[in-house]
């Protein structure tokens, strides 16, 4: 899978979040926010097929595009990066990082010993 550009991450939220949209619909949904036109998230969409990224049913018209992927694995997929690329892997300096800039409360803490003893890390 390839890394998802912002963009393509608004395309398959709004894909997420409804489970499968009309070219129209999507247009809709997403031009409060992009301003885009139809021709251009047609065009989002067509890259994002021949991607693998989202695909269309053509029962009936128009047709309706949904996300092939799951909202999971792409976060999945993104963290993986993330951590490869900034922290070389290090899952310890990704959590130490975050843990310095933005301090947890005590039953945060208690909760993260708690999911790591479960994990048996």
């Amino acid at each position: 899978m390839t890394k998802l550009s912002e963009k393509e991450w608004m395309v398959l939220d709004q894909l997420w979040e409804r489970g499968g949209m009309t070219l129209g619909e999507l247009v809709q949904a997403l031009y409060p926010e992009t301003g885009w036109s139809r021709n251009t998230v047609l065009t989002y969409l067509t890259r994002m097929e021949a991607k693998g990224m989202v695909s269309y049913i053509e029962e009936g018209y128009p047709r309706r595009y949904q996300a092939v992927l799951s909202r999971e694995e792409c976060r999945s997929q993104a963290r993986n990066h993330f951590l490869k690329q900034v922290y070389k892997g290090s899952t310890k300096d990704l959590v130490a990082a975050f843990l310095q800039e933005k301090p947890i409360t005590e039953k945060e803490r208690d909760e993260l010993r708690r999911l790591l003893d479960e994990m048996e890390v």
